[in-house]
Protein backbone atom coordinates (compact mmCIF):
# COMPACT_ATOMS: atom_id res chain seq x y z
CA UNK A 1 0.00 0.00 0.00
CA UNK A 2 1.49 3.33 -0.97
CA UNK A 3 1.52 6.24 1.42
CA UNK A 4 -0.71 8.32 -0.87
CA UNK A 5 -3.42 5.65 -0.73
CA UNK A 6 -2.99 5.32 3.00
CA UNK A 7 -3.55 9.04 3.46
CA UNK A 8 -6.78 9.28 1.44
CA UNK A 9 -9.44 11.13 3.44
CA UNK A 10 -12.71 9.34 4.18
CA UNK A 11 -15.78 10.22 2.16
CA UNK A 12 -17.31 11.96 5.17
CA UNK A 13 -15.66 13.50 8.22
CA UNK A 14 -16.92 12.26 11.55
CA UNK A 15 -15.79 15.45 13.30
CA UNK A 16 -17.68 18.59 12.33
CA UNK A 17 -15.31 21.25 10.99
CA UNK A 18 -16.78 23.71 13.50
CA UNK A 19 -15.74 21.47 16.40
CA UNK A 20 -12.17 22.61 16.93
CA UNK A 21 -10.38 20.29 19.37
CA UNK A 22 -7.15 20.06 21.30
CA UNK A 23 -5.91 17.66 18.60
CA UNK A 24 -6.60 20.34 15.98
CA UNK A 25 -4.66 22.87 18.07
CA UNK A 26 -1.71 20.47 18.26
CA UNK A 27 -1.66 20.01 14.49
CA UNK A 28 -2.07 23.75 13.89
CA UNK A 29 1.06 24.38 15.98
CA UNK A 30 3.00 21.69 14.13
CA UNK A 31 2.14 23.34 10.82
CA UNK A 32 3.07 26.74 12.30
CA UNK A 33 6.48 25.30 13.19
CA UNK A 34 7.03 24.14 9.59
CA UNK A 35 6.51 20.43 10.26
CA UNK A 36 5.80 18.47 7.08
CA UNK A 37 6.63 14.93 8.27
CA UNK A 38 5.81 13.02 11.46
CA UNK A 39 6.63 9.47 12.54
CA UNK A 40 4.85 7.07 14.83
CA UNK A 41 2.27 4.36 15.44
CA UNK A 42 -1.45 5.04 15.69
CA UNK A 43 -3.11 3.99 18.93
CA UNK A 44 -6.35 4.41 20.83
CA UNK A 45 -4.46 6.97 22.90
CA UNK A 46 -3.40 9.22 20.01
CA UNK A 47 -6.15 8.63 17.43
CA UNK A 48 -7.61 12.15 17.73
CA UNK A 49 -4.20 13.63 16.81
CA UNK A 50 -3.82 11.26 13.87
CA UNK A 51 -7.30 12.12 12.66
CA UNK A 52 -6.56 15.84 12.96
CA UNK A 53 -3.42 15.35 10.88
CA UNK A 54 -5.47 13.53 8.24
CA UNK A 55 -8.06 16.30 8.12
CA UNK A 56 -5.44 19.08 7.96
CA UNK A 57 -3.73 17.28 5.10
CA UNK A 58 -0.23 18.78 4.85
CA UNK A 59 1.79 16.50 7.14
CA UNK A 60 3.15 13.23 5.77
CA UNK A 61 2.69 10.41 8.30
CA UNK A 62 5.32 7.65 8.32
CA UNK A 63 4.04 4.46 9.96
CA UNK A 64 6.86 2.68 11.77
CA UNK A 65 6.74 -0.89 13.07
CA UNK A 66 7.67 0.08 16.62
CA UNK A 67 7.84 3.16 18.80
CA UNK A 68 11.58 2.78 19.26
CA UNK A 69 12.06 2.92 15.52
CA UNK A 70 9.66 5.85 15.18
CA UNK A 71 11.72 7.98 17.57
CA UNK A 72 14.92 7.03 15.73
CA UNK A 73 13.32 8.00 12.42
CA UNK A 74 12.35 11.42 13.76
CA UNK A 75 15.91 11.70 15.12
CA UNK A 76 17.50 10.84 11.75
CA UNK A 77 15.16 13.23 9.95
CA UNK A 78 16.16 16.06 12.30
CA UNK A 79 19.89 15.36 12.01
CA UNK A 80 19.77 15.26 8.22
CA UNK A 81 17.78 18.50 7.92
CA UNK A 82 18.40 20.57 11.05
CA UNK A 83 14.62 20.80 11.39
CA UNK A 84 12.42 19.66 14.25
CA UNK A 85 11.78 15.93 14.34
CA UNK A 86 8.26 14.89 15.39
CA UNK A 87 7.19 11.49 16.72
CA UNK A 88 3.80 10.36 18.03
CA UNK A 89 3.51 7.37 20.38
CA UNK A 90 0.91 5.74 22.54
CA UNK A 91 0.69 5.72 26.32
CA UNK A 92 2.53 3.58 28.86
CA UNK A 93 4.20 0.71 27.02
CA UNK A 94 4.15 2.66 23.76
CA UNK A 95 5.89 5.64 25.35
CA UNK A 96 8.26 3.31 27.20
CA UNK A 97 9.22 1.56 23.97
CA UNK A 98 10.51 4.89 22.72
CA UNK A 99 12.55 5.65 25.84
CA UNK A 100 15.86 4.19 24.66
CA UNK A 101 15.67 6.07 21.39
CA UNK A 102 14.83 9.29 23.25
CA UNK A 103 18.02 8.77 25.25
CA UNK A 104 19.91 8.60 21.95
CA UNK A 105 18.30 11.85 20.80
CA UNK A 106 19.16 13.44 24.15
CA UNK A 107 22.77 12.27 23.94
CA UNK A 108 23.06 13.73 20.44
CA UNK A 109 21.25 16.98 21.27
CA UNK A 110 18.61 16.45 18.59
CA UNK A 111 15.65 18.88 18.48
CA UNK A 112 12.72 16.52 18.68
CA UNK A 113 9.09 16.75 19.82
CA UNK A 114 7.65 13.56 21.27
CA UNK A 115 3.87 13.64 21.49
CA UNK A 116 2.42 10.85 23.60
CA UNK A 117 -0.98 10.08 24.92
CA UNK A 118 -1.92 9.59 28.56
CA UNK A 119 -4.77 7.84 30.30
CA UNK A 120 -7.98 9.83 30.70
CA UNK A 121 -7.46 12.69 33.13
CA UNK A 122 -9.76 11.40 35.92
CA UNK A 123 -7.66 8.24 36.18
CA UNK A 124 -4.17 9.78 36.22
CA UNK A 125 -2.19 8.44 39.16
CA UNK A 126 -5.02 6.31 40.51
CA UNK A 127 -3.55 2.90 39.70
CA UNK A 128 -7.02 1.60 38.84
CA UNK A 129 -5.86 -0.27 35.73
CA UNK A 130 -6.97 2.06 32.97
CA UNK A 131 -5.73 0.58 29.68
CA UNK A 132 -2.07 1.46 28.90
CA UNK A 133 -1.68 2.98 32.36
CA UNK A 134 1.86 3.59 33.60
CA UNK A 135 2.66 4.25 37.26
CA UNK A 136 4.44 7.53 36.55
CA UNK A 137 4.83 8.11 32.83
CA UNK A 138 5.85 11.74 33.22
CA UNK A 139 8.86 10.83 35.39
CA UNK A 140 9.84 8.07 32.96
CA UNK A 141 9.81 10.56 30.11
CA UNK A 142 11.67 13.17 32.17
CA UNK A 143 14.47 10.67 32.67
CA UNK A 144 15.01 10.10 28.96
CA UNK A 145 14.21 13.55 27.53
CA UNK A 146 15.56 17.04 27.84
CA UNK A 147 12.23 17.92 29.39
CA UNK A 148 8.83 16.27 29.91
CA UNK A 149 5.56 18.20 30.05
CA UNK A 150 1.88 17.39 30.50
CA UNK A 151 -1.06 19.32 29.14
CA UNK A 152 -3.14 20.09 32.22
CA UNK A 153 -5.64 22.63 30.86
CA UNK A 154 -7.11 21.83 27.42
CA UNK A 155 -7.53 25.49 26.46
CA UNK A 156 -3.75 25.94 26.81
CA UNK A 157 -2.96 23.33 24.15
CA UNK A 158 -1.57 25.71 21.53
CA UNK A 159 0.64 27.56 24.01
CA UNK A 160 1.97 24.37 25.60
CA UNK A 161 2.79 22.79 22.23
CA UNK A 162 4.57 25.93 21.11
CA UNK A 163 6.53 26.06 24.35
CA UNK A 164 7.54 22.39 23.94
CA UNK A 165 8.79 23.07 20.41
CA UNK A 166 10.77 26.11 21.53
CA UNK A 167 12.31 24.12 24.41
CA UNK A 168 13.36 21.38 21.98
CA UNK A 169 14.98 23.91 19.64
CA UNK A 170 16.65 26.04 22.33
CA UNK A 171 20.28 25.28 23.19
CA UNK A 172 21.14 22.83 24.46
CA UNK A 173 18.71 21.29 21.98
CA UNK A 174 17.15 17.95 22.73
CA UNK A 175 13.99 15.84 22.78
CA UNK A 176 10.97 17.22 24.65
CA UNK A 177 8.08 14.95 25.56
CA UNK A 178 4.55 16.33 25.76
CA UNK A 179 1.89 13.98 27.08
CA UNK A 180 -1.78 14.72 26.47
CA UNK A 181 -4.52 12.74 28.26
CA UNK A 182 -6.78 11.01 25.77
CA UNK A 183 -9.95 12.77 26.93
CA UNK A 184 -8.23 16.14 26.44
CA UNK A 185 -7.23 15.33 22.86
CA UNK A 186 -10.87 15.31 21.72
CA UNK A 187 -11.97 18.18 23.97
CA UNK A 188 -13.62 21.03 22.03
CA UNK A 189 -11.84 24.35 22.65
CA UNK A 190 -11.90 27.86 21.13
CA UNK A 191 -9.71 28.34 18.05
CA UNK A 192 -7.62 31.13 19.51
CA UNK A 193 -4.79 32.90 17.68
CA UNK A 194 -1.35 32.82 19.26
CA UNK A 195 1.36 35.37 18.48
CA UNK A 196 4.80 36.21 19.86
CA UNK A 197 6.14 39.72 20.29
CA UNK A 198 9.92 40.02 20.06
CA UNK A 199 11.84 43.04 21.29
CA UNK A 200 14.01 44.51 18.54
CA UNK A 201 17.36 46.06 19.45
CA UNK A 202 19.32 48.66 17.45
CA UNK A 203 22.09 46.15 16.97
CA UNK A 204 20.88 43.12 15.03
CA UNK A 205 24.00 41.18 16.02
CA UNK A 206 23.72 40.12 19.66
CA UNK A 207 27.46 39.43 19.85
CA UNK A 208 28.90 42.80 20.82
CA UNK A 209 31.93 41.78 22.85
CA UNK A 210 34.75 39.32 22.29
CA UNK A 211 37.37 39.40 25.06
CA UNK A 212 40.35 41.39 23.80
CA UNK A 213 42.65 39.36 25.99
CA UNK A 214 41.42 36.22 24.24
CA UNK A 215 42.01 37.86 20.86
CA UNK A 216 45.57 38.64 21.95
CA UNK A 217 46.14 35.01 22.96
CA UNK A 218 45.00 33.86 19.54
CA UNK A 219 47.18 36.39 17.72
CA UNK A 220 50.39 35.31 19.50
CA UNK A 221 49.60 31.58 19.24
CA UNK A 222 51.95 29.63 16.97
CA UNK A 223 50.56 26.12 17.52
CA UNK A 224 46.76 26.50 17.72
CA UNK A 225 44.32 23.59 17.72
CA UNK A 226 40.59 23.86 17.06
CA UNK A 227 38.35 21.12 18.47
CA UNK A 228 35.07 21.18 16.54
CA UNK A 229 31.94 19.48 17.83
CA UNK A 230 28.34 19.01 16.85
CA UNK A 231 27.61 22.57 17.94
CA UNK A 232 29.28 23.76 14.73
CA UNK A 233 26.80 21.79 12.66
CA UNK A 234 23.80 22.81 14.78
CA UNK A 235 24.75 26.47 14.32
CA UNK A 236 25.45 26.11 10.58
CA UNK A 237 28.91 27.48 11.29
CA UNK A 238 31.02 25.24 9.03
CA UNK A 239 31.96 28.11 6.71
CA UNK A 240 33.17 30.24 9.64
CA UNK A 241 35.07 27.30 11.16
CA UNK A 242 36.90 26.63 7.90
CA UNK A 243 37.73 30.34 7.52
CA UNK A 244 39.15 30.43 11.05
CA UNK A 245 41.23 27.29 10.48
CA UNK A 246 42.64 28.71 7.24
CA UNK A 247 43.39 32.06 8.85
CA UNK A 248 45.22 30.57 11.85
CA UNK A 249 46.79 27.56 10.15
CA UNK A 250 45.26 25.55 13.00
CA UNK A 251 44.93 21.81 13.34
CA UNK A 252 41.25 20.81 13.47
CA UNK A 253 40.20 17.87 15.61
CA UNK A 254 36.57 16.86 15.24
CA UNK A 255 34.40 14.99 17.67
CA UNK A 256 32.27 12.16 16.32
CA UNK A 257 29.31 14.57 16.20
CA UNK A 258 31.48 17.23 14.56
CA UNK A 259 32.37 15.14 11.51
CA UNK A 260 31.60 17.18 8.42
CA UNK A 261 31.99 20.52 10.19
CA UNK A 262 35.08 20.94 8.00
CA UNK A 263 35.64 18.90 4.81
CA UNK A 264 37.69 15.88 5.83
CA UNK A 265 39.94 16.19 2.81
CA UNK A 266 41.07 19.59 4.13
CA UNK A 267 44.84 19.30 4.75
CA UNK A 268 44.54 20.68 8.30
CA UNK A 269 41.70 18.35 9.31
CA UNK A 270 43.00 15.83 11.85
CA UNK A 271 39.46 14.49 12.17
CA UNK A 272 37.96 12.14 14.75
CA UNK A 273 41.28 10.94 16.17
CA UNK A 274 41.42 12.79 19.51
CA UNK A 275 42.39 9.75 21.60
CA UNK A 276 45.20 8.56 19.29
CA UNK A 277 48.83 8.91 20.38
CA UNK A 278 49.83 11.24 17.53
CA UNK A 279 46.96 13.62 18.30
CA UNK A 280 47.71 13.54 22.02
CA UNK A 281 51.29 14.55 21.27
CA UNK A 282 50.09 17.36 19.01
CA UNK A 283 47.83 18.63 21.80
CA UNK A 284 50.62 18.43 24.36
CA UNK A 285 52.78 20.69 22.18
CA UNK A 286 49.93 23.07 21.33
CA UNK A 287 49.92 26.54 22.90
CA UNK A 288 46.18 27.20 22.46
CA UNK A 289 42.95 25.22 22.16
CA UNK A 290 39.77 26.73 20.74
CA UNK A 291 36.88 24.33 21.35
CA UNK A 292 33.53 25.00 19.71
CA UNK A 293 30.35 23.11 20.55
CA UNK A 294 32.21 20.11 21.98
CA UNK A 295 30.97 17.88 24.79
CA UNK A 296 34.36 16.13 25.25
CA UNK A 297 32.72 12.73 25.69
CA UNK A 298 34.50 10.10 27.75
CA UNK A 299 34.86 7.58 24.92
CA UNK A 300 36.42 10.26 22.69
CA UNK A 301 38.99 11.44 25.26
CA UNK A 302 39.98 8.12 26.88
CA UNK A 303 37.74 9.14 29.78
CA UNK A 304 39.31 12.60 29.91
CA UNK A 305 42.90 11.38 30.00
CA UNK A 306 43.65 13.38 26.86
CA UNK A 307 45.49 16.52 28.01
CA UNK A 308 44.59 19.91 26.55
CA UNK A 309 46.62 23.17 26.59
CA UNK A 310 46.32 25.44 29.62
CA UNK A 311 45.20 28.23 27.29
CA UNK A 312 41.71 27.13 26.30
CA UNK A 313 38.97 29.25 24.72
CA UNK A 314 35.66 27.39 25.00
CA UNK A 315 32.75 28.49 22.80
CA UNK A 316 29.35 26.90 23.36
CA UNK A 317 25.64 27.70 23.22
CA UNK A 318 25.13 25.92 26.55
CA UNK A 319 26.18 27.72 29.74
CA UNK A 320 26.64 24.40 31.53
CA UNK A 321 29.10 23.15 28.93
CA UNK A 322 31.75 25.61 30.13
CA UNK A 323 34.28 23.87 32.44
CA UNK A 324 32.18 20.69 32.54
CA UNK A 325 35.00 18.40 31.37
CA UNK A 326 38.00 20.65 30.70
CA UNK A 327 38.82 23.98 32.28
CA UNK A 328 38.52 27.00 30.03
CA UNK A 329 40.66 30.11 30.32
CA UNK A 330 37.88 31.96 28.50
CA UNK A 331 34.31 30.71 28.28
CA UNK A 332 32.19 32.36 25.60
CA UNK A 333 28.50 31.45 25.44
CA UNK A 334 26.41 32.11 22.37
CA UNK A 335 25.73 31.18 18.77
CA UNK A 336 28.83 29.63 17.20
CA UNK A 337 28.15 31.08 13.75
CA UNK A 338 27.96 34.64 15.08
CA UNK A 339 30.90 34.24 17.45
CA UNK A 340 33.22 32.65 14.89
CA UNK A 341 32.16 35.17 12.24
CA UNK A 342 33.03 38.04 14.55
CA UNK A 343 36.28 36.34 15.58
CA UNK A 344 37.37 35.91 11.94
CA UNK A 345 36.61 39.59 11.27
CA UNK A 346 38.58 40.78 14.29
CA UNK A 347 41.56 38.53 13.52
CA UNK A 348 41.58 39.68 9.89
CA UNK A 349 42.10 43.22 11.15
CA UNK A 350 45.08 42.02 13.20
CA UNK A 351 46.80 40.46 10.17
CA UNK A 352 47.43 37.14 11.87
CA UNK A 353 50.40 35.19 10.49
CA UNK A 354 50.25 31.44 10.00
CA UNK A 355 53.26 29.37 11.03
CA UNK A 356 53.75 27.35 7.86
CA UNK A 357 56.18 24.97 9.54
CA UNK A 358 53.45 24.10 12.03
CA UNK A 359 50.91 23.68 9.22
CA UNK A 360 53.27 21.19 7.55
CA UNK A 361 53.57 19.33 10.85
CA UNK A 362 49.76 19.15 11.13
CA UNK A 363 49.54 17.71 7.64
CA UNK A 364 52.17 15.11 8.50
CA UNK A 365 50.26 14.08 11.64
CA UNK A 366 47.06 13.85 9.62
CA UNK A 367 48.67 11.48 7.11
CA UNK A 368 50.44 9.43 9.78
CA UNK A 369 47.17 8.79 11.62
CA UNK A 370 45.43 7.60 8.49
CA UNK A 371 48.32 5.46 7.30
CA UNK A 372 48.60 3.82 10.72
CA UNK A 373 44.88 3.01 10.94
CA UNK A 374 44.66 1.81 7.34
CA UNK A 375 47.36 -0.74 8.09
CA UNK A 376 45.04 -2.42 10.63
CA UNK A 377 42.11 -2.98 8.28
CA UNK A 378 43.24 -5.83 6.09
CA UNK A 379 40.67 -6.46 3.31
CA UNK A 380 38.28 -3.87 4.76
CA UNK A 381 40.57 -1.12 3.50
CA UNK A 382 39.46 -2.03 -0.01
CA UNK A 383 35.81 -2.18 1.02
CA UNK A 384 36.10 1.31 2.49
CA UNK A 385 37.79 2.64 -0.64
CA UNK A 386 35.14 1.04 -2.86
CA UNK A 387 32.45 2.76 -0.80
CA UNK A 388 34.04 6.19 -0.89
CA UNK A 389 34.80 5.91 -4.61
CA UNK A 390 31.28 4.82 -5.57
CA UNK A 391 29.26 7.10 -3.30
CA UNK A 392 28.57 10.78 -4.09
CA UNK A 393 30.24 13.39 -1.90
CA UNK A 394 26.90 14.37 -0.37
CA UNK A 395 25.99 10.80 0.68
CA UNK A 396 24.60 10.58 4.21
CA UNK A 397 26.49 7.86 6.09
CA UNK A 398 24.62 6.41 9.08
CA UNK A 399 26.54 4.12 11.40
CA UNK A 400 25.14 1.64 13.87
CA UNK A 401 27.43 0.29 16.57
CA UNK A 402 29.57 -2.27 14.78
CA UNK A 403 33.29 -3.02 14.45
CA UNK A 404 33.70 -1.59 10.96
CA UNK A 405 31.81 1.59 11.84
CA UNK A 406 33.89 2.11 14.99
CA UNK A 407 37.25 1.43 13.39
CA UNK A 408 37.03 3.15 10.01
CA UNK A 409 33.48 4.26 9.26
CA UNK A 410 33.77 7.00 11.86
CA UNK A 411 37.37 7.93 11.07
CA UNK A 412 38.74 7.03 7.64
CA UNK A 413 35.59 7.29 5.52
CA UNK A 414 35.78 10.95 4.56
CA UNK A 415 32.81 13.24 5.22
CA UNK A 416 32.72 16.46 3.23
CA UNK A 417 29.53 18.26 4.27
CA UNK A 418 27.59 19.00 7.45
CA UNK A 419 24.66 16.71 8.25
CA UNK A 420 26.02 13.83 6.19
CA UNK A 421 27.46 11.89 9.14
CA UNK A 422 25.07 10.29 11.64
CA UNK A 423 26.10 7.93 14.41
CA UNK A 424 24.89 6.46 17.69
CA UNK A 425 25.94 9.08 20.23
CA UNK A 426 24.44 7.15 23.14
CA UNK A 427 26.11 3.89 22.12
CA UNK A 428 22.92 1.82 21.82
CA UNK A 429 22.89 -0.92 19.19
CA UNK A 430 20.23 -1.41 16.55
CA UNK A 431 19.13 2.19 16.14
CA UNK A 432 20.95 2.69 12.85
CA UNK A 433 18.27 1.25 10.53
CA UNK A 434 15.37 3.47 11.63
CA UNK A 435 17.68 6.48 11.92
CA UNK A 436 18.78 5.92 8.33
CA UNK A 437 15.13 5.63 7.26
CA UNK A 438 14.41 9.03 8.81
CA UNK A 439 17.45 10.53 7.09
CA UNK A 440 16.42 9.10 3.71
CA UNK A 441 12.88 10.44 4.06
CA UNK A 442 14.46 13.83 4.73
CA UNK A 443 16.75 13.58 1.70
CA UNK A 444 15.04 11.50 -0.97
CA UNK A 445 17.20 12.98 -3.72
CA UNK A 446 20.43 11.80 -2.07
CA UNK A 447 21.97 8.47 -1.16
CA UNK A 448 21.73 7.29 2.43
CA UNK A 449 24.00 4.41 3.42
CA UNK A 450 23.74 2.44 6.65
CA UNK A 451 26.69 0.55 8.10
CA UNK A 452 25.45 -2.09 10.54
CA UNK A 453 26.41 -5.40 12.09
CA UNK A 454 24.22 -8.49 12.09
CA UNK A 455 23.70 -8.49 15.86
CA UNK A 456 22.53 -4.92 16.24
CA UNK A 457 20.59 -4.96 13.00
CA UNK A 458 18.14 -7.55 14.30
CA UNK A 459 16.98 -5.22 17.09
CA UNK A 460 14.84 -3.12 14.74
CA UNK A 461 14.80 -5.38 11.69
CA UNK A 462 11.05 -4.94 11.23
CA UNK A 463 11.61 -1.37 10.11
CA UNK A 464 12.85 -2.74 6.77
CA UNK A 465 9.15 -2.98 5.95
CA UNK A 466 8.81 0.74 6.64
CA UNK A 467 11.65 1.49 4.23
CA UNK A 468 10.02 -0.66 1.55
CA UNK A 469 6.58 0.89 2.10
CA UNK A 470 8.05 4.39 1.80
CA UNK A 471 9.89 3.27 -1.37
CA UNK A 472 13.24 4.55 -0.11
CA UNK A 473 16.40 4.04 -2.21
CA UNK A 474 18.61 3.50 0.84
CA UNK A 475 21.61 1.16 0.90
CA UNK A 476 22.37 -1.14 3.84
CA UNK A 477 25.89 -2.53 4.14
CA UNK A 478 25.54 -5.33 6.68
CA UNK A 479 28.73 -6.77 8.16
CA UNK A 480 27.84 -10.33 9.18
CA UNK A 481 30.17 -11.99 11.67
CA UNK A 482 27.38 -14.02 13.30
CA UNK A 483 27.51 -12.26 16.62
CA UNK A 484 28.06 -9.12 18.63
CA UNK A 485 31.46 -8.37 17.11
CA UNK A 486 32.30 -5.30 19.19
CA UNK A 487 31.59 -7.06 22.48
CA UNK A 488 33.27 -10.24 21.29
CA UNK A 489 36.50 -8.32 20.75
CA UNK A 490 36.25 -6.30 23.97
CA UNK A 491 35.68 -9.49 25.99
CA UNK A 492 38.62 -11.19 24.32
CA UNK A 493 40.82 -8.18 25.03
CA UNK A 494 39.69 -7.88 28.65
CA UNK A 495 39.34 -11.53 29.72
CA UNK A 496 40.84 -13.69 26.98
CA UNK A 497 37.47 -15.43 26.59
CA UNK A 498 33.95 -14.74 25.31
CA UNK A 499 30.41 -15.29 26.49
CA UNK A 500 26.89 -14.61 25.10
CA UNK A 501 28.15 -13.05 21.87
CA UNK A 502 27.55 -15.77 19.26
CA UNK A 503 24.26 -15.48 17.37
CA UNK A 504 22.19 -17.49 14.93
CA UNK A 505 21.27 -15.15 12.11
CA UNK A 506 18.58 -15.53 9.45
CA UNK A 507 19.32 -15.69 5.75
CA UNK A 508 19.59 -11.93 5.37
CA UNK A 509 19.30 -12.04 1.59
CA UNK A 510 16.02 -13.99 1.59
CA UNK A 511 14.67 -11.92 4.47
CA UNK A 512 15.49 -8.66 2.68
CA UNK A 513 13.98 -9.81 -0.59
CA UNK A 514 10.80 -10.85 1.20
CA UNK A 515 10.43 -7.24 2.40
CA UNK A 516 10.97 -5.62 -0.98
CA UNK A 517 14.75 -5.07 -0.92
CA UNK A 518 17.25 -5.98 -3.56
CA UNK A 519 19.84 -8.06 -1.74
CA UNK A 520 23.10 -9.90 -2.31
CA UNK A 521 25.72 -11.64 -0.18
CA UNK A 522 29.37 -11.06 -1.06
CA UNK A 523 32.49 -12.92 -0.03
CA UNK A 524 35.29 -10.83 -1.55
CA UNK A 525 36.34 -7.22 -1.86
CA UNK A 526 36.05 -7.34 -5.65
CA UNK A 527 32.45 -8.52 -5.38
CA UNK A 528 31.73 -5.70 -2.98
CA UNK A 529 33.16 -3.15 -5.40
CA UNK A 530 30.82 -4.36 -8.14
CA UNK A 531 27.75 -4.49 -5.92
CA UNK A 532 28.16 -1.06 -4.32
CA UNK A 533 28.27 0.51 -7.79
CA UNK A 534 25.02 -1.31 -8.70
CA UNK A 535 23.41 -0.24 -5.44
CA UNK A 536 24.21 3.43 -6.05
CA UNK A 537 22.48 3.24 -9.42
CA UNK A 538 19.41 1.46 -8.06
CA UNK A 539 16.23 3.30 -7.09
CA UNK A 540 15.13 0.48 -4.78
CA UNK A 541 16.18 -0.24 -1.20
CA UNK A 542 19.26 -2.46 -1.30
CA UNK A 543 21.17 -4.64 1.14
CA UNK A 544 24.73 -5.85 0.64
CA UNK A 545 25.61 -8.55 3.17
CA UNK A 546 29.36 -8.76 3.76
CA UNK A 547 30.28 -12.32 4.77
CA UNK A 548 33.12 -11.48 7.13
CA UNK A 549 34.27 -15.10 7.43
CA UNK A 550 34.71 -15.24 3.65
CA UNK A 551 36.25 -11.77 3.30
CA UNK A 552 38.69 -12.48 6.10
CA UNK A 553 39.82 -10.88 9.36
CA UNK A 554 41.17 -7.42 9.95
CA UNK A 555 44.95 -7.17 10.06
CA UNK A 556 44.64 -6.08 13.70
CA UNK A 557 41.61 -7.11 15.77
CA UNK A 558 39.52 -4.31 17.21
CA UNK A 559 39.93 -4.25 20.99
CA UNK A 560 37.25 -1.72 21.80
CA UNK A 561 37.39 2.03 22.41
CA UNK A 562 40.61 3.37 24.02
CA UNK A 563 40.72 2.38 27.68
CA UNK A 564 37.56 0.23 27.48
CA UNK A 565 39.22 -3.00 28.60
CA UNK A 566 40.69 -1.31 31.69
CA UNK A 567 37.18 -0.81 33.07
CA UNK A 568 36.44 -4.55 33.14
CA UNK A 569 39.67 -6.05 34.46
CA UNK A 570 39.66 -7.09 38.15
CA UNK A 571 41.10 -4.32 40.28
CA UNK A 572 41.11 -2.99 43.81
CA UNK A 573 38.90 0.01 44.44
Amino acid sequence: MTQSKQMEAPATNVVNAAEYTVADAVVKELVHAGVTTAFGIVSIHNMPIYDAILREGSIHLVCSRGESGAVNMADGYARATGKLGVVITSTGTGAGNGAGSLIEAWAAGVPLLHLTGEVASPYLGTGRGYIHECKDQLSMMEGCSKKAMRLRVPNQAAAVVRQAIQDAETAPTGPVTLEIPIDYQSAIIPNHSLAEMKVLTPDNNPITYFPEEAISKIVVSRRPVIWAGGGIISANASKELTELANLLGAAVITSQSGKGSIPEDHPQCIGHFASYAQTKELLEKADLLISVGVRFRGNETSNWKVQVPSEHISIDADWQAINRNYEATYGIVGDAKLILGQLVNKLSEKQVKRDEAYVSEVRAVREELRTHLRATLGPYEQIMDHMRSALPRDTILVRDVTVQANVWGSRLFEIYQPRTSIHASGGGIGQGLPTAIGAQIAAKDRKVVLMAGDGGFMVNVGEMATAAQEELPMIIVLFDDRGYGVLRNIQQNAYGRQVAVDLLSPDFVQMSQSMGFEAVRIGSTDEFGEEIVKAVKSIKPTMIVVDMDAVGPMAKPFGGPPGAADSFKPRKL
